[in-house]
C-alpha cells in the first residue's frame, strides 16, 4: 500500500497520454535532431545540382511531414492551450511558410522556409529564455534608442554647420552628416574621417571624441544593460517559479507522510483488533 501511495496517478485520457508522449525528453531531442539536419540539408541544397539536389530535396520534404506531424499531435494533445503559447504559433507560421504551394507568386516566400531552423529557439529553453529578455527589454531599448536618435540629430546639425563647407562628402547636408555619424558610431574608419577634417579644422577631434564617449560608450551600453536587465528579470521570475514549484512539492510531501502514519497506525489497530478476535474466538 505504501508503494501504491508514492506512485504517480498514470494519465487516463487519451490527449492526457499523448501529451505526456511529446513532453518526454528523447522526443525534444529527436525534434531538435532533426531540426539541425533540416538546417544543413537546406544549406546543402544551395551548392549541389541534379540528383543529388532531387534527393536532398525529398529528405526536406520528409522532414517537413515529420514537422507537420508534430505540430498537429500537439495541437491535439493541448487543444486551445497550444493556441495560447506565443512559441506555438511561431512554430505555426515557420512550418505554415513551408507548406505553401511552389507557384511563382509565392517563390519569395517559399525562400523563407529556412526559417524552420529557427525552431531551435522552441526547442532549447535557453535560447528561448535569450529571446524572451529580448522581447522583455524591447521598451527600454525603444527610450534608449530615442536617446541615440536625438543624440545623433543633434551632433549632425552641429557637425554640418561646422565642417559642412569643408568636408562636403562626410558633412555636405543634415542627411550625409547622419550617415558619419552612424558609422562612426559603429567605430569604423571613424579616425580617418576625422583626421581627414582635421586638416582644415584642427580642432575637430575634441567634437569626434566627445561623440564617440557620449554615443559609443554610454548610449550603445545602456542598450546591453537593458537587455541584461530584462533577462534577469525572467530569471529572477524561474527562481520564483522553482521555490513555488519547491515548497508545493514539500507541501505534499509532508501530506503523504502524514497519510502514510495514518495508515500504519490503522493497520496497527486493524491488526491488534484481529488478534483480540483470534483470542476471544480461541477462548
Amino acid at each position: 500500500m505504501d508503494q501504491e501511495i508514492g506512485t504517480q496517478a498514470v494519465p487516463r485520457t487519451g490527449r492526457e497520454r499523448l501529451r505526456a508522449f511529446l513532453d518526454q525528453k528523447w522526443v525534444t531531442n529527436l525534434v531538435l535532431g532533426v531540426i539541425l539536419a533540416n538546417a544543413l540539408i537546406l544549406g546543402a541544397e544551395t551548392m549541389v545540382t541534379g540528383a543529388a539536389l532531387d534527393v536532398l530535396v525529398k529528405i526536406d520534404h520528409t522532414m517537413l511531414g515529420f514537422f507537420v506531424l508534430e505540430l498537429v499531435l500537439r495541437i491535439v494533445a493541448y487543444g486551445r492551450k497550444f493556441f495560447r503559447d506565443p512559441w506555438n504559433i511561431f512554430d505555426l507560421l515557420v512550418v505554415g511558410v513551408a507548406v505553401l504551394p511552389a507557384s511563382e507568386s509565392l517563390s519569395a516566400l517559399r525562400a523563407l522556409r529556412v526559417l524552420r531552423v529557427l525552431r531551435v529557439i522552441t526547442v532549447v529553453p535557453s535560447l528561448r529564455r535569450v529571446v524572451d529578455g529580448l522581447l522583455r527589454a524591447v521598451p527600454g531599448m525603444g527610450a534608449v534608442g530615442a536617446l541615440l536618435i536625438l543624440v545623433m540629430y543633434v551632433s549632425a546639425v552641429i557637425a554640418t554647420g561646422l565642417f559642412g563647407a569643408s568636408s562636403p562628402e562626410y558633412f555636405g547636408s543634415l542627411w550625409i552628416s547622419l550617415f558619419t555619424l552612424f558609422q562612426a558610431m559603429t567605430g569604423e574608419a571613424w579616425p580617418d574621417i576625422a583626421r581627414s577634417v582635421m586638416e582644415t579644422h584642427p580642432a575637430a577631434w575634441i567634437f569626434f571624441v566627445l561623440y564617440i564617449l557620449v554615443v559609443s560608450f554610454a548610449v550603445l551600453n545602456l542598450f546591453i544593460a537593458v537587455i541584461v536587465n530584462g533577462m534577469e528579470e525572467i530569471a529572477e521570475e524561474e527562481r520564483h517559479d522553482d521555490e513555488q514549484k519547491d515548497e508545493r512539492l514539500d507541501a505534499l510531501a509532508a501530506q503523504n507522510r502524514e497519510i502514510l502514519v495514518e495508515l500504519r497506525a490503522l493497520r496497527a489497530k486493524l491488526d491488534e483488533e484481529d488478534g483480540e478476535d483470534d483470542d476471544g474466538a480461541a477462548a
